[in-house]
């Protein structure tokens, strides 16, 4: 089943809600933790080294926008009520205004003491009309989108892709 992309326009409070909500390559990062697996604010905070009432502000910006949902309440090992939260997919059909920058930081943290070994990069110059650039970014999207769809692999290991595709400001001389 294909789910329709929404994009969101500044002149809509709800969308606006959303755009300042999906700002944060924090709350990024928290969607990224809760894709797969529900977590508390207490394990998200220890997780990204927030304090947790920081935390609890980006939880509760990200549940009341829609792209955190509250699973059913657990007891911890303290016997304390927790509330864990999960990714409701939200964010991968949210188109944003503006989001690129905050993305690549978001990135750069994620990728933050990795061994250079483990960050499988790619950098390549094409040039290409409307016309390719369009088809090309389409049939990136249905691949990636595809394997999005196949859901998570029971005995997977998870993974972060990352990819942008812009102009180039600094192109070779033309011949």
């Amino acid at each position: 089943m294909t789910e329709e992309r929404i994009v969101l326009h500044e002149d809509d409070p709800a969308a606006r809600a959303r755009i300042r909500a999906l700002s944060s390559a924090t709350r990024l990062r928290v969607l990224r933790l809760c894709a797969f697996e529900s977590r508390t604010n207490k394990e998200l905070a220890e997780l990204l080294g927030v304090n947790p009432g920081t935390m609890l502000h980006h939880v509760r910006t990200l549940v009341q926008t829609g792209f955190l949902a509250a699973d059913p309440d657990r007891i911890g090992a303290q016997g304390a009520r927790e509330v864990p939260y999960r990714a409701t997919g939200l964010s991968w059909r949210t188109s944003m205004p503006g989001g690129s920058l905050v993305m690549v930081e978001t990135f750069l943290q994620q990728i933050a003491g990795l061994p250079p070994d483990d960050v499988d990069t790619t950098w390549l110059g094409l040039k290409i009309n409307d016309q390719h650039r369009e088809e090309l970014t389409h049939r990136l999207y249905e691949v990636i989108r595809e394997f999005k769809e196949r859901g998570p692999d029971p005995d997977g290991q998870p993974y972060s892709l990352f990819t942008a595709l812009h102009p180039d400001l600094n192109p070779p001389a033309s011949r």
